[in-house]
């Protein structure tokens, strides 16, 4: 054996544990890879009116088509759109146009401990009264059918909230590289089966569309419980699949309009939240670090090293990594060949986090539209 000479028995400590690990996410993780479920356009067996909450914050260059979207809603029920302009210095909610079925909320503060989006979200729950609220963001557009799919699916299904995951902007060679893979690891994190299994202890939600029962976010406390969240939507869903059921699938009935033109621009959208995921432990970012090499690092470098059995080894684990992202790939119409880039593309998710983490220690904290969200 030539691998790693004259030290083959450590090699294979290493490469047999990376073999497992994708025997085990391929045959027995949920079938997270499958990038499924997805609803189809459904019409609901009653209409109850719906409050459909969209905060927004310098968002011009999108609101106008995200607002108009929401208003031409096919639903036969009431539905009313409220736009909570958080502190916005473009003039978003004059962009957002006007209609009878849009109030406009305009907020100049907020109170410390919040996070500015939670707190505009508090804001347009306040302002109704509706039995069911839809949270989306103010840079996705939704076909005219999309609120009639999701209420069907609540009803239907009987349950406290239904997530998707919107289909993401993937036109710039950066996006086309690293957009697919985000949402790959996303499924991998929380494989979308055991989000949806009442058994499983599993529970994430897509924030660009949460629908939820106004009386399973009172039963959780409100916004106010998950307030200085900065990943909010999985901890809405976490806190309310604690007392009831959530759903959470891929949409073909909305996307994003939000570009993230360079690989800066996608550096910054993980670095903003990796190391809070991580729980800001240094721990737990060496934990992770060390085992996402040994998941993506590890595979290629038998199969480009390797020698004999070892070398069969790190074929079948690049192999398993390769083809289970292949209904990823399809989603997004991207070339199947894009699976070899993963290696790559992985560590440039570990060097986000791993700047995630030092942006944190040198006191910078997290920023998203010109906030500051705390630092060690």
């Amino acid at each position: 054996m030539r691998l790693f000479e004259p030290r083959a028995a450590y090699a294979a400590m290493i490469v047999v544990p990376s073999l497992l690990i994708w025997l085990y996410l391929c045959f027995a993780h949920g079938r997270f890879w499958r990038s499924a479920p997805q609803l189809a356009p459904a019409t609901p067996p009653e209409f109850p009116d719906v409050d459909i909450v969209v905060p927004a914050r310098d968002e011009a260059y999108t609101i106008g088509a995200a607002i108009g979207s929401l208003i031409a809603q096919d639903y036969a029920g009431r539905f009313r759109v409220i736009l909570v302009d958080d502190n916005s210095t473009d003039g978003t909610a004059a962009l957002a146009g006007a209609a009878a079925r849009l109030t406009v909320i305009s907020l100049q503060s907020k109170p410390a401990g919040w996070s500015g989006k939670l707190w505009a979200l508090a804001q347009g729950v306040a302002a109704g009264r509706a039995a069911v609220l839809l949270f989306t963001d103010a840079d996705i557009v939704h076909d005219p059918r999309h609120l009639s799919t999701l209420v069907a699916k609540l009803l239907q299904s009987r349950l406290d909230l239904v997530s998707e995951m919107v289909r993401l902007e993937c036109s710039s060679f950066a996006e086309r590289a690293l957009v697919p893979a985000f949402v790959y690891f996303f499924q991998m994190l929380y494989p979308f089966n055991r989000v949806n299994d009442p058994q499983s202890s599993v529970a994430a939600a897509a924030g660009g569309t949460v629908l939820i029962r106004r009386e399973a976010l009172e039963r959780i406390g409100g916004i106010e419980f998950i307030k200085d969240c900065l990943i909010d939507d999985v901890a809405l869903a976490q806190a309310v699949k604690a007392s009831g059921s959530i759903f959470l699938g891929h949409s073909g009935l909305a996307a994003s309009m939000r570009p993230y033109r360079s690989f800066a621009d996608i550096w910054h959208m993980i670095s903003r939240t990796a190391f809070t995921q991580l729980r800001h432990s240094p721990a737990l970012l060496t934990l992770t670090l060390l085992g996402l090499g040994v998941v993506w690092w590890v595979p290629a470098a038998a199969l480009l090293l390797g020698h004999g059995w070892l070398l069969g080894c790190g074929a079948v684990a690049f192999g398993l990594s390769a083809g289970s992202y292949q209904p990823t790939l399809a989603r997004y119409g991207r070339s199947p060949l894009w699976a070899l880039a993963l290696p790559l593309i992985a560590l440039f998710y570990m060097a986000a986090t791993l700047g995630s983490a030092l942006d944190y220690w040198r006191g910078r904290g997290a920023r998203w539209k010109s906030r500051a969200y705390g630092a060690g």
